[in-house]
This record gives structure tokens, sequence and C-alpha cells, in this order.
């Protein structure tokens, strides 16, 4: 299997506490937040990695280089920032499978991508989210279901109980090829958007889910990891 993965971002909100690397690269106890995610991956049966890297990028590749483990990793290089969707479409002219996974680098989410995989097949679907109930929050936008199938996708306020997305996607390859914006956010462009004629499925998963683009959540991750000394 193979995964892209969102590595480009500022961390503008993470900067207070994050300033001199990619936010991807925060350390957790000693080591970038992006090694759990690839170690995560690795384990979970992706084999394959492109890595969107912008911002500071060069932080990145010296320090994976071209492999990780049993990861063969290779870079798509933002050299102006190209939004969520465009980073993700450039990245998918160097995807070899059909269907990818698209992870952002700032959220870790225990989701079973080969069960994920199957119900995306099952589906027959160009797009599938990994997505996790919550319960009162405000910081997240909520999706509607029907079924399996997301009708909606709500702004962010507060709610008692609701799923979320989790920032895990499985595209067909060819999703954004019509897509001529070289410049967009996938969120809003792509997924929000009611224009975008395309069925869009949610696989739920009740795994452990953090986004550490906050400091408060940042530092939950940071002292998770102290504890249990590896994911």
């Amino acid at each position: 299997m193979e995964a892209i993965v969102l590595a480009g971002g500022f961390g503008t909100r993470l900067s207070t506490v994050v300033s001199d690397v990619p936010k991807p690269m925060a350390p957790i106890n000693g080591r970038p937040f992006l090694e759990y995610l690839l170690n995560d991956l690795s384990e979970k049966g992706i084999s394959r990695v492109i890595l969107a890297v912008g911002y500071k990028k060069e932080i990145i590749k010296s320090h994976f280089k071209e492999k990780y483990k049993n990861i063969d990793i290779v870079y798509s290089d933002e050299d102006i920032p190209l939004g969520t969707g465009g980073a993700i479409k450039k990245a998918l002219t160097l995807a070899k499978d059909k269907e990818i996974f698209i992870i952002n680098g700032d959220t870790f989410f225990d989701v079973d991508l080969k069960e994920m995989y199957q119900f995306h097949k099952k589906n027959n679907s160009k797009l599938t989210l990994a997505i996790k109930e919550m319960e009162k929050f405000d910081r997240y936008g909520s999706l509607i279901l029907e079924g399996d199938k997301i009708i909606k996708f709500k702004e962010k306020k507060y709610i008692d109980k609701g799923y979320i997305n989790g920032g895990i996607y499985l595209i067909n390859k060819e999703l954004l090829r019509k897509e001529k914006k070289e410049i967009f956010s996938f969120e809003k462009e792509i997924l929000e958007n009611k224009n975008f004629e395309i069925e869009k499925y949610g696989y739920k998963s009740e795994g452990y889910f953090i986004d550490i683009g906050i400091p408060e959540d940042y530092h939950t991750f940071n002292k998770i990891n102290k504890e249990r000394k590896k994911l």
C-alpha cells in the first residue's frame, strides 16, 4: 500500500512552542513526530510514502532521505504553498497505486488501514474518509451521515456528540485529474464543495486520535509517549 503524507505546512498555531522546524518534525521526546507517524504506517502495511514537503523541506529530506525502515520515500516539492488540494494533486503524479492513502502530517489516528481499504473497495468508493466519534467538542467541524455516506460537512461549533473528519483519506488516483486549479484546499474545494459531485464514504474508527497542531495537544502527545515509551 502507498500513502501521501502532507508535510509542507507552516505550523502557525504551534509556533509558540515549535518554531525552528516544519510542524511534522516537532520533537516528541527527542524524536520527530513524523517518525511516530511513519512507524505506524509501516506497521500497518504501507511500503511507499510520498512526502509532500514545502516549508523548511530540507530538514525533512536530510533526516529521512530515501528510505525509512521498510518504507521507500519519495518527495513531492512545493516551491510555493499549494494548499492541501494542490499538494495532493501534485503528489499524485508520483503515485504508483490506483488507490492512495492521504495522511495529514500533524495528526495521529490509529486506523486499521487494511480494513479501511476493504471498506473502500466494497463500496466502490473514489473517496473514503476515516472518521471518529467525539463528545463535547467545538474545535472540529462535524459530519452528517446517511448510512456509510457522508452527506454534509458542518461548520465548527460546540456539539455534545458527533463524527469528525480524522484526517486520513483513501482516494482514487484519478480523483483530482480534472481539477484545473494548482492551488486549492482539499477540504473546501473537494470535501465540502457540493458542486464536486462524488459520493463520499465514512469509515468509522474508534482508534486513538490526536492533532498536534495546537500547543495543548502537542504537549499531550509528548506526555502520553513519555509514559507509554512508544505507540
